[in-house]
């Protein structure tokens, strides 16, 4: 067993990704990480995948669609890690379609992916939390994108109003509990026009990269970042203002 605090990053499947990026910057501030991964999403996907997960102590490729895997996931960290101190929760599923284009497969996976998983997740976090009182932390990434987009953003809404009740559910355990709206990141998804467009609309007149969104994850997981709690944070770089 190791004597670091121990961080579970789920939805850790590129190297250009959130997840990735997050696992390197607490790893960085001495972090023992273990990062989930699932390579048939990102292979069916444009971008498709790379070993997202290699710079993680521990890597475990699971399909959060399946209700048994949290349990197995941490199974697994605890076994090699030790107790989860923090769990940053990057996975998603996100597939474009529109209110008349979805199909009930599509948003049925939406939903099991991106909100029944976090629930089970946060949920097995509650259950075996043994850190100590004010150092645990869950974190939750975000999206406001719903047009054309429909069963992603509906999911992640309930991904938000899941992950903020532990603020309150599990304050008798010193949790904090905060969602992340990353904004339009640069991982590799956008075209040269969008990235234009994109670059036009946001005050600070650049794109955002996972960097950011790592650099927030760090100062919510600090000892410093300790009294931010129950909220839903943009990081977006004024875009969304």
């Amino acid at each position: 067993m190791t004597e670091k605090k121990t961080v579970l990053v789920t939805g850790v499947g590129r190297t250009a990704g959130i997840g990735a990026a997050v696992v390197r910057r607490l790893a960085e501030q001495g972090w023992a990480t273990a990062a989930t991964y699932w390579h048939p999403y990102d292979d069916r996907m444009p971008w498709g995948s790379d070993d997202g997960a290699k710079d993680a102590d521990l890597a475990i490729e699971a399909d959060l669609s399946d209700p048994e895997a949290p349990a197995r996931i941490f199974d697994r960290v605890e076994s090699t890690l030790g107790k989860v101190t923090a769990l940053v929760m990057c996975h998603c599923e996100s597939v474009d379609s529109s209110i008349l284009t979805t199909s009930v497969e599509s948003f049925d996976l939406h939903f099991a992916v991106n909100a029944r998983a976090t629930w089970l997740l946060i949920k097995e976090y509650g259950t075996r939390h043994a850190v100590p009182f004010g150092e645990g932390r869950i974190i939750a990434f975000t999206s406001d994108h719903t047009v054309h987009n429909l069963p992603y953003g509906a999911s992640k809404g309930a991904l938000d109003r899941i992950t903020l009740a532990a603020a309150r559910e599990f304050a008798e355990m010193g949790i904090t509990a905060n969602v992340v709206n990353p904004g339009p990141n640069d991982t590799g998804w956008m075209d040269e026009a969008l990235k234009k467009h994109i670059v036009e609309s946001t005050p600070l007149g650049r794109l955002g990269v996972p960097k950011d969104s790592a650099d927030l994850v760090a100062f919510l997981c600090s000892p410093e970042g300790g009294w931010i709690n129950g909220q839903l944070l943009k990081s977006d770089g004024g875009i969304s203002g």
